[in-house]
């Protein structure tokens, strides 16, 4: 069927029945994508694959679509305030439809992303343009154009390197991943061992494999983590995330242990004597939190306290005001009041601070006790209020515990279908 433009200066909108006046000039360049799409329809056939209805007579375009939700979503495009959710609509309503018009959950406001986070970790629900029910193909840039050969390639190796389940190469990548790392904190372990020093001083070529195993790990490390630097959509925000700065911190040591071989030319045993070079040499211990790339059980680790910092920081000031009442009680009683039979232990205000601690948390080392009625009756009511304040935020920390580790698995259940599909093929 032949399409033909009306010579009108402007088109109509039919939203869910609500009716918006637009300028073709306007349309063209239309913040929306689906909306901007319409400028470039050269037939009926292709208005109808962009919107429900079209009325050549009045030049109006119909969209079976939420009006309400429209409305806040052309406001906010326009530049009037902020993009936030609809009042008494559901959030997961008002996302499909902001993915409809071309929208993503970035547009939102943070107050908006978090209860749409939560919705979608409570019904386990997660929409991305990868998904049947997303962003087709087309519609996830203007015009439907294709990705090209190079970018496609980019995004591949990004999703292999990034994310562990998304393919059969990226599963045995983490898992080649995963032994250097075992490997690597094994040699770290044993060098410690004074057999293990013993026996490398008496045995030379014991320490050339233990340095050459390290060398092979570090290569590895480096290598992986350049090229995920190299595939990564945003630079800058590649060196931002913090399992990355882990990584550096991890590799960066062992370079400058080498420089220092290099440059003062100093035997290696020697260098390995000095303060810093052991200091160095330990924060290869990091190389452990790279595990959290493969594991779901640190990720979600990880994720929680990212949430939950508000509550950590609440849980915090508890124990501080409780320890500096409970540290200046203490040492009243047990030092201040009689000089004579003063429990030496509690001398001073920050050494009491020691068994607050201690007692709060039910560790209770022994090393220091009251030893007068009054101190022993405030020990147990530090102890009491210790169980007390500490369970205090705890609920909220096991509920957003709980759904992140819900969306992490979601998350890789979602790409162990690909990796199944592409294992079949």
């Amino acid at each position: 069927m032949t399409y033909r433009r009306s010579g009108a200066a402007s088109v109509v909108l039919n939203v869910g029945g609500a009716r918006y006046s637009l300028s073709r000039e306007l349309l063209k360049d239309f913040p929306l994508r689906r909306v901007s799409r319409l400028h470039g329809c050269r037939s009926e056939r292709d208005v109808l694959e962009v919107c429900d209805d079209y009325d050549r007579e009045r030049n109006e375009y119909f969209f079976d679509r939420h009006s309400e939700a429209f409305g806040f979503i052309l406001l906010y495009v326009r530049g009037h305030g902020k993009l936030r959710f609809a009042p008494r609509m559901c959030e997961l309503s008002f996302y499909n439809e902001m993915i409809y018009w071309g929208l993503e959950g970035a547009h939102l406001e943070y107050c908006c992303q978090r209860r749409l986070d939560d919705r979608m970790s409570d019904t386990y629900t997660f929409y991305t343009a990868e998904e049947p029910g997303a962003l087709g193909r087309d519609e996830a840039r203007p015009g439907g154009a294709e990705v090209a050969p190079s970018r496609r390639w980019l995004e591949r190796m990004r999703r292999t390197f990034e994310e562990p389940t998304s393919s059969l190469a990226a599963q045995i990548l983490a898992s080649v991943s995963v032994v250097f790392v075992i490997v690597s904190m094994v040699v770290l372990c044993a060098s410690t061992l004074p057999d293990w020093r013993a026996a490398a001083a008496d045995n030379r070529s014991l320490d050339d494999r233990s340095r050459i195993i390290e060398a092979i790990c570090i290569g590895w490390f480096t290598a992986e983590c350049i090229v995920r630097f190299i595939v990564s959509k945003n630079k800058c925000e590649f060196v931002k995330r913090p399992l990355n700065i882990i990584d550096l911190l991890a590799i960066t040591p062992y370079y400058i242990s080498v420089l220092m071989t290099v440059f003062t030319g100093e035997n290696s045993q020697l260098q390995r004597a000095g303060v810093t070079l052991r200091v160095l040499r330990m924060m290869r211990i990091f190389w452990v939190i790279k595990l959290a790339r493969h594991f779901i059980g640190l990720q979600t680790l990880g994720l929680t306290l990212k949430r939950c910092y508000r509550e950590m920081v609440m849980l915090l000031v508890f124990i501080c005001v409780a320890m500096a009442i409970f540290s200046a009680l203490s040492q009243l009683l047990e030092h201040g009041l009689d000089l004579e039979t003063s429990n030496k232990d509690f001398a001073s205000i920050p050494a009491a601070c020691w068994w607050v601690i201690i007692s709060m948390t039910t560790v209770g080392y022994g090393d220091m006790y009251p030893i007068t009625m009054p101190g022993r009756i405030l020990g147990g009511v530090c102890v009491v209020s210790g169980i007390v304040l500490l369970a205090l935020p705890i609920t909220f920390i096991y509920h957003s515990f709980v759904q992140c580790y819900h969306e992490l698995k979601f998350r890789s259940a979602r790409y162990s279908r690909s990796l199944s599909a592409e294992f079949l093929n």
